[in-house]
């Protein structure tokens, strides 16, 4: 065979790769299934709950995601608890954000009073950010679920849920630089507690990663493990 039919049919196969993958993540249940495994390991009961799909229906999904190596299996008892795979799955799936921001009209529509303040809101890098733990001059606040923090958040990081910072302003330090984060680039809880913060007075900016690219970064989170 020639090189030139030998670069030809690897280029083929990784086409025919790349679009498994895609026909894989072509489903708006497992998109959704992916961020919740993204925030930390869950059995499928959770995921069920969390998505409001049917356990059975649930599962399903999750194989699709599996045999796809989007996610990965491990057993504790009789549950089986389910993790992202292994590889810049959340890097995908930011990409995949980005890109449906970009095209759609009507999701910037959607989205646009709180992702689209990203610029208004100073958003701090994960570079930046690393800098600012190792000076110890900014105080966390991680807006996610209790449940979800539970699982894994960054190193020292208040946890305060989006719907109860209002009466729990008390709980952070006056005077500190608060960065807050959620469950990603997409998600819109971290820019309205910045939104918040700032209309009382308070020094604050938003993370323009969340959690999950913050640890498929390599960067040290604290755990139950």
């Amino acid at each position: 065979m020639s090189t030139s039919a030998t670069s030809s049919s690897s280029s083929a196969q990784r086409f025919e790769a790349l679009a498994e993958i895609a026909k894989t993540l072509g489903h708006a249940h497992r998109l959704v299934l992916l961020e919740h495994v993204a925030q930390g390991e869950r059995a499928v009961e959770r995921l069920s709950e969390l998505s409001g799909l049917s356990v059975a229906n649930t599962s399903q999904h999750l194989q699709h995601l599996r045999r796809a190596g989007l996610v990965q299996t491990r057993r504790d008892g009789k549950r089986v608890l389910y993790r992202l795979g292994d590889g810049p799955i959340a890097a995908l799936l930011a990409a995949l954000g980005a890109c449906a921001e970009h095209q759609h009209a009507e999701m910037r529509e959607v989205i646009a009073d709180s992702i689209h303040q990203r610029e208004r809101l100073d958003g701090v890098s994960i570079t930046e950010l690393v800098g600012m733990l190792k000076a110890e001059s900014v105080t966390l606040l991680d807006v996610r679920p209790a449940e979800e923090f539970a699982l894994g958040h960054l190193p020292g990081a208040v946890n305060i849920p989006a719907e109860e910072l209002e009466r729990r302003l008390g709980d952070l330090p006056a005077g500190a630089e608060i960065v807050a984060y959620c469950r990603g680039p997409y998600c819109v809880l971290s820019s309205e507690a910045v939104t918040a913060l700032r209309a009382r007075g308070m020094q604050a900016r938003r993370l323009e990663a969340g959690f999950p690219e913050w640890k498929a970064a390599g960067l040290r989170v604290e755990s139950p493990d």
